[in-house]
C-alpha cells in the first residue's frame, strides 16, 4: 500500500452515491505521474476504485497476458523483443467487464452494486495464497436507485456501512475529514462538495497521494465526472 500511495473515498447521498480519488503516481517519495487512473466503470451506475500496487491494479483490470510484439526469434541477427505491457489510456477494466457481460447474458438483468461488489471480492479470494496488493472501493446505484457503497481488503473481506468508505495510504485523515463533513441525505451538488473537501484536505496530510483528484457522483440520471486542482508539490 506505501509503496505507490492513494487515496478513495466513496460517499452515500440521498438518491445518489460519489466515489473520488486521487490521480498521483509515484514509487514512495518519487511522484513519477499525476493523472493515473484509480477508478473504473463497471456499468453506467456502477464504478469501482482500486487503491494499492499499481502493477497489480493494472493485473487484475486486464483480462490478457500481454504477448511478445512481434514473435521471438532466436537468431543472432535479431534481438529478442521485449514485452510490452497495454498502455496506460489502453488499459480499462477489461477483466470485470468480462464478468459483468456474461452476467447479462446469462441473467438478462443488469448487474447489482452489491453483486459486483461480491464478483470482485471472488476475484480477490481465488487468490488469497499469492494475492494481489489491491483494495477495492464499489459504488453504485441499484435497480430502485438506491445508493450502494463498500470496500474489502486483499483477499475480499467486504465491509458495508451506510455513510462512506476511504480506502488507501491516506484512510486514517480522509476518516476524520469524512466523518466531519458527511452529513445524511446530500443532494449530489452538495455530495460533490463534501467529498471533494474531504478528500483534498485528507491528502494534504499524506505525502504519498494528491496531486488533485477526480470525483464521479452516479445519479439516476447519468454520471457526474468532475477533476479536482489540488496542490502539486
Amino acid at each position: 500500500m506505501e509503496y505507490n500511495g492513494g487515496a478513495i473515498i466513496a460517499m452515500k447521498g440521498k438518491g445518489c452515491v460519489a466515489i473520488a480519488a486521487d490521480r498521483r503516481f509515484g514509487i514512495q517519495a518519487l511522484t513519477l505521474g499525476t493523472d493515473f487512473q484509480k477508478v473504473f466503470s463497471a456499468t453506467d451506475k456502477i464504478y469501482f476504485g482500486l487503491a494499492g500496487l499499481a502493477t497489480d491494479v493494472q493485473t487484475l483490470l486486464s483480462n490478457r497476458i500481454p504477448s511478445p510484439t512481434p514473435p521471438f526469434e532466436f537468431t543472432s541477427s535479431r534481438p529478442i523483443q521485449s514485452f510490452f505491457l497495454k498502455t496506460k489510456a489502453d488499459i480499462c477494466s477489461e477483466k470485470f467487464r468480462m464478468k459483468v457481460d456474461m452476467y447479462h447474458l446469462r441473467e438478462e438483468r443488469e448487474i447489482s452494486p452489491k453483486t459486483f461488489a461480491h464478483m470482485v471480492s471472488s476475484t480477490l479470494y481465488e487468490k488469497r495464497f499469492g494475492g494481489y496488493f489491491v483494495f477495492p472501493t464499489v459504488a453504485g446505484l441499484d435497480a430502485n436507485n438506491e445508493p450502494y457503497i463498500c470496500n474489502m481488503d486483499g483477499i475480499g473481506c467486504i465491509t458495508t456501512p451506510n455513510d462512506f468508505v476511504v480506502s488507501g495510504t491516506a484512510e486514517n485523515q480522509l476518516y476524520g475529514m469524512c466523518e466531519s463533513l458527511w452529513e445524511p441525505n446530500l443532494e449530489p451538488e452538495d455530495l460533490f462538495e463534501t467529498i471533494s473537501q474531504a478528500l483534498l484536505n485528507g491528502v494534504d496530510r499524506d505525502a504519498i497521494s494528491g496531486w488533485g483528484g477526480i470525483v464521479h457522483v452516479i445519479t439516476p440520471e447519468g454520471v457526474i465526472t468532475r477533476t479536482l486542482k489540488g496542490r502539486m508539490d
